[in-house]
């Protein structure tokens, strides 16, 4: 390897499993991903193999606050893309092998640009984010009515505690609301959830999107998927000023899409709950336990008042907020 050959005792530990694994019988090269905080991901080289990913859940996740979480949230994530691929393939990379002893699984490699780095770069593409809403409403289609095994626990521990919970205890002029949408998220039973879909976990392959990292997998409302990727696109319309208006027009062409894809319920109560929870979220993203890196304080402030603006009003429908955002 790299950096004269030493190996972190994680990387032994991986290399060996990949091993165990029947994945590799020689040399291994584990190359360390960025950009999530709670697994370590790897890519591996393996002389005569097209490149893999290698994921293994931790059990304590990489923020400022305490966040603990099972790490049984790997098979959770491998049953989540397993029975997406049973809908269409082309929508999310291969499951390759699993270790769940370890909470370990392995992945094909995806050529492509994340969409975050895409949409920070200023290549906002406002269709490819209306393909990626009639995929995500495609998936949720193909799987009303149908709860798998996915824990609930998980999506409380990765998604209601540490955002809508945590929240509403730091703030209490807000806590009523969204310990409300708390519980409701907590028993609602309608399709299956990614419980992620945020840019970072999204491959630009060409001009379809493959989805990552659906740690937190539940059989729940899909107005949470619909309201957290939509949250980031209004966040990122706030950090990245320059761009705010491809960004604004890529978070309505997304909704808009999603929302023509609807199908097991009307359109409207959907698109309120996910208002809803937007604000739940943008609130969150500055009081949860995992706020929004690239938020300064002017920026933070920014969002806040806005969450704490459409939280103190009764729900509107998510394309509703979407038309009435502002330019910072």
């Amino acid at each position: 390897m790299d950096r004269g050959q030493v190996l972190t005792m994680a990387e032994r530990e991986t290399i060996a499993i990949l091993r165990r694994l029947g994945i590799a019988d020689g040399d291994v090269k584990l190359t360390p991903l960025s950009g999530g905080v709670s697994c370590d991901v790897w890519r591996a080289d393996i002389p005569g193999q097209a490149p893999l990913v290698v994921k293994q859940a931790l059990p304590k996740l990489r923020v400022a606050a305490d966040w603990r979480a099972p790490v049984a949230r790997a098979e959770n994530e491998v049953a989540w893309l397993r029975r997406v691929a049973a809908i269409d393939p082309a929508l999310v990379p291969a499951v390759v092998a699993t270790s769940p002893a370890d909470h370990l699984f392995v992945l094909g490699w995806c050529d492509g640009p994340v969409w975050r780095d895409e949409l920070v770069a200023g290549r906002v593409d406002p269709a490819f984010a209306g393909r990626l809403g009639a995929d995500l409403a495609r998936i949720h289609t193909a799987t009303a009515g149908e709860p798998g095994r996915y824990d609930p626990a998980l999506f409380d521990a990765l998604r209601i505690a540490p955002f809508l919970r945590y929240a509403a205890e730091r703030v209490p002029v807000a806590a009523d609301v969204l310990i409300a949408l708390a519980d409701d998220l907590a028993t609602r039973r309608i399709a299956l959830v990614h419980g992620d879909v945020s840019p970072k976990n999204i491959i630009v392959a060409g001009d379809h999107g493959l989805f990552l990292d659906a740690e937190p997998a539940v059989y729940g409302d899909p107005a949470f998927d619909l309201a957290f990727c939509t949250t980031h696109l209004l966040l990122k319309t706030i950090w990245l000023a320059e761009h705010e208006a491809a960004l604004h027009a890529a978070a309505a062409t997304f909704v808009d899409r999603y929302l023509a894809g609807v199908t097991w319920e009307a359109p409207e109560p959907l698109a309120i709950r996910a208002g809803a929870l937007v604000a739940a979220l943008l609130l969150a993203r500055v009081e949860g336990k995992s706020p929004a890196p690239y938020l300064n304080d002017r920026t933070g402030a920014i969002v806040r008042a806005r969450a704490l603006a459409l939280l103190a009003r009764p729900p509107a429908p998510l394309p509703t907020i979407i038309a009435q955002w502002e330019p910072a």
